[in-house]
This record gives C-alpha cells, structure tokens and sequence, in this order.
C-alpha cells in the first residue's frame, strides 16, 4: 500500500523552499492542476521547476509564476505566458530551455541513473556554450546532464493502492519518465482502485516509482479553442 491522501495540501507537503520539481503535462494537457492549486495556497518560495512549459497566465503552472514562487524554469516551450515574458525580461526569471526531444530524454536518463548522454540537437547553436561537444564517426554531439527532482507531480487517469499507474491518451506525454525521475513522486489520479483491478498490460508507471497518490476531479482546461468556420452553403 502507498500513502493515500485525503487532500491535496497534505499531498504537497514534503515540498519545501528551495525545491526542485517536476512537473507532468503538455500545454494544459495532463496536468497535475489541483496539486498545483495546493503549492500555490502553500505559498512554498524559491521553486526550480522542471516541465514543458509554465502553463498559461491564469491557470497550471502560471498561477505559481503569477504568485513570484518560481525562481528558474527549465522547459522546452514559453508558450503565450505573458507573465513569463515579463518576468524573464525583467531578470525575475531564469530560464534554461532544451529542445523538447532533449528535455525528455534528460528526465527520462535521471530516472533511469543515467548522469549524461550526447545529442545531436542544439550543436552549433547558442545551447551549446560552456557545453562539451565531441564528435563521433564524424559527426558532433552536445553533452547533457539527466535530469532529476526532489519532487515530481505527475497526472494519471487511473491508479491503484499498490501506486500503479494509466495515463489516458496525450496526457501520457511527459507524465512516465517524470514519475521515475522523482525521489519523491505523487500521482494526481481521477479514479483511485484497489490493487489487483488494473490488468498488468495496461500500467505504464509500475507503483515502484510512486510514492503517494490522491483522488480527485479536475477541470481539464483547454488551451486554445480551434473552431472551423462553416461553408457559405452551411456544410461541414
């Protein structure tokens, strides 16, 4: 049995000033939003978050931002955050951004006890200073450190007692490799069963990597509505 939670302040309280974090979740997509919630009433100080993003300003990882919890970002994407922009522009932010495919393969080599590995992506370019690049079989690769947390939030649609886990669809996105890169990881679930009802094929976190975990609805936002414009004959 994993540790339950009964409310999601609980659930963050092993996060601390200072901490590192990850943070699972693609735009607003997977996101682990009532345990952001919960940081946000905690008012923790000095964060180093680790995600593909900060979410959007009113909502995910903004409401962190909004409240000057963040010190240093390190994610892929800026998105249309304007708070974001503002705050890197007036030196209240430090960002490192990775290429997305990086960014994922360095959480994904914390997790697994891998220290470094090289890359192709982002030789030649501004990511690549004070990096060490070698070349193999002629070609050049930028050095990158795995990535690890003291805490990561990750989203699931199911889970179990025993801390295994389902992620539905594109939530999966960064969700699995966050789960295994966390000393401590705790799983936001929307439906919390007993061990033995997920069928084993189906798991895509095994509980080994999941500490705690805590039910709970969520408003499952969207980014930005797309909509199609009907014909002038009103067809499709």
């Amino acid at each position: 049995m994993k540790q339950i939670y009964t409310s999601f302040d609980e659930a963050v309280q092993h996060i601390q000033d200072y901490s590192t974090i990850m943070v699972g979740g693609f735009g607003l997509v997977g996101i682990p939003e009532n345990l952001i919630l919960a940081l946000v009433r905690s008012n923790v100080q000095h964060l180093t978050v680790i995600s593909n993003n900060c979410g959007v300003d009113d909502w995910g990882l903004g409401l962190l931002l909004e409240n000057k919890q963040i010190d240093k970002m390190i994610g892929s994407y800026v998105g249309e955050n304007k708070e974001f922009e503002r705050q890197v522009i007036a030196g209240e932010l430090e960002v490192e951004l990775t290429p997305q495919g990086t960014l994922a393969e360095r959480i994904r080599a914390g997790g697994a006890g891998i220290p470094a590995f090289y890359t192709p992506a982002g030789v030649g370019t501004p990511l690549a200073e004070g990096k060490e690049v070698r070349t193999f079989d002629g070609k050049d690769y930028l050095l990158q450190t795995g990535l690890k947390a003291d805490v990561s939030l990750v989203r699931a649609a199911e889970g179990d007692t025993y801390g295994n886990l389902i992620y539905n669809k594109t939530a999966r996105n960064f969700n699995p490799m966050m789960a295994a890169a966390g000393d401590i990881t705790i799983a936001e679930v929307e439906a919390l069963t007993e061990a033995g009802t997920l069928h084993p094929d189906h798991i895509h976190t095994p509980g080994i990597y999941v500490q705690g975990l805590i039910e709970g609805k969520q408003e499952k936002r969207i980014e930005r509505y797309t909509i199609r414009e009907r014909t002038a004959e009103g067809g499709n």
